[in-house]
């Protein structure tokens, strides 16, 4: 990978994934590289600036890399997701999940709630949950391996707080991680 010219991390509920971008401004040649694996490769290109459309994850969301040529021989590379800028995805994005990051026996797990559809993902996992309500809101409840897990949602009782959700994992409440 001699003409790496852009790496993104992007974090979607099924995962953190590794975009890496390959341009060579002398050949035109593009290479698009997602979690290591090559999705697209073109060579020889006459135009240098324009825009490559893949996918990303199991859901497979959609990404842009845009190439914009910024002055003389330099250019500008730009990632989208799902149509926004990755600043703006990633700022959507922490307010339609919540992320626990947590460690039982010795392995690390990443937990997703999606919290529009209630689906919970684990490790790139989509996971089979039974929701019900309680007196106090809803608990969705997941077992990873053989732990219980429950995610607890909860009026915070203020408008622009919304719901509250919380993980718990075997009785211990485990502290959201911000991605």
């Amino acid at each position: 990978m001699t003409d790496l010219v852009a790496v993104w991390e992007v974090a979607l509920s099924d995962g953190v994934h590794k975009i890496e971008f390959e341009h060579g401004t002398t050949s035109g040649k593009r290479v698009v590289y997602v979690d290591g694996k090559e999705e697209i490769r073109k060579e020889w290109m006459f135009k240098l600036v324009g825009k490559e459309t893949f996918t990303v994850g199991a859901s497979k969301t959609k990404a842009t890399i845009n190439i914009d040529a910024v002055s003389g021989f330099a250019y500008e590379y730009t990632l989208e997701i799902n149509g926004k800028s990755l600043k703006k995805y990633m700022e959507n994005r922490s307010k339609t999940t919540n992320t626990w990051v947590l460690s039982l026996g010795g392995a690390d797990y990443r937990v997703v709630l999606e919290k529009d559809t209630m689906d919970v993902w684990c490790n790139g996992q989509k996971m089979e949950t039974a929701g019900e309500f309680v007196e106090d809101g809803t608990e969705t409840h997941f077992s990873v391996g053989d732990h219980s897990c429950c995610i607890k949602a909860v009026s915070s009782g203020k408008r622009k707080e919304g719901i509250i959700h919380t993980l718990i994992v075997d009785d211990r409440e485990i502290p959201e991680t911000v991605e």
